[in-house]
């Protein structure tokens, strides 16, 4: 019974082992074969994620099936600097997500997004050019807007379908531009047309360019962020009483350790 909290943080590393070859595995692919900006973006965050899995997992493995308390001590040191991190992380999520929503827009069945209904912080992230370049990229190597053009419906059909965040925002100008639609991706400007409204005069039928620079683009990217981001802050919420209990048997794994360690220098002793 001594031992049993070492032989669970090994069987539990050992997994965690196991489940790091894959993630390491797919990023050096990614490095080598991936040819879009968003294949080359997840390169290396994966081989990182993935190099880290695993040295932690040999430490927490090695520490506890073989009584290193040294490697198990830093295990336990990494342990808490996840939960820590991801422990802030969760919290900053909820917070940043806290504000945006899509609008309604009278007679039509999908949402609208504009981008100053989001926080600064992702605003500001979004909306810088470096950054904007690459999601722009992403989001046309997806082809959202092709696939939304192939449905080939009429306007009736197309303005009581429930558009997701990109397809409103980024493959259609908002409705207030009053356009002429064709087609989901065609809508005709009047001669000369000028306005207010930015997004109405970024506006442009060739498919490499359509609504990928306006505002509500980025709202729709946003919109899209602040669903993923609350569910990836309630698997944190599962993930961090895991790590939580791990840290735990791996305190007390490390006492066995250190217990044992101990023993040959006073078990000659009467």
């Amino acid at each position: 019974m001594v031992r049993l909290s070492n032989n669970i943080v090994g069987i539990l590393n050992f997994v965690t082992l196991l489940l790091s070859i894959p993630i390491l595995a797919g990023g050096i692919w990614l490095s080598n074969q991936g040819t879009t900006d968003c294949e080359k973006f997840l390169e290396k965050p994966a081989i990182v994620l993935g190099v880290f899995l695993l040295l932690v997992s040999l430490a927490g493995l090695v520490g506890a099936c073989c009584g290193v308390s040294c490697l198990l001590w830093l295990y336990l040191v990494v342990m808490f600097l996840l939960i820590l991190v991801l422990f802030c992380f969760t919290v900053f999520a909820f917070v940043i997500t806290n504000k945006g929503a899509g609008e309604i827009v009278s007679g039509r069945g999908y949402k609208e997004y504009r981008l100053g209904d989001y926080s600064n912080w992702l605003q500001k992230r979004v909306d810088a050019e470096g950054n904007w370049a690459k999601i722009r990229s992403c989001i046309q190597d997806s082809k959202v807007c092709r696939h939304l053009e192939e449905k080939n419906r009429t306007l009736n059909e197309f303005i009581n379908d429930n558009l997701s965040p990109l397809q409103s925002g980024c493959c259609k100008p908002p409705t207030a531009c009053n356009f002429t639609y064709r087609s989901e991706t065609v809508w005709d400007k009047p001669p000369n047309f000028i306005s207010n409204n930015s997004d109405c005069n970024s506006w442009q039928n060739d498919p490499a360019i359509l609504c990928y620079d306006c505002q509500s683009c980025k709202a729709g990217v946003l919109a899209n962020v602040k669903h993923d981001w609350k569910k990836v802050a309630i698997s944190n919420i599962i993930f961090l009483i895991i790590l939580v209990a791990m840290y735990s048997l791996g305190c007390c794994a490390f006492k066995n350790n250190r217990e044992e360690n101990a023993y040959p220098r006073w078990k000659g002793y009467p």
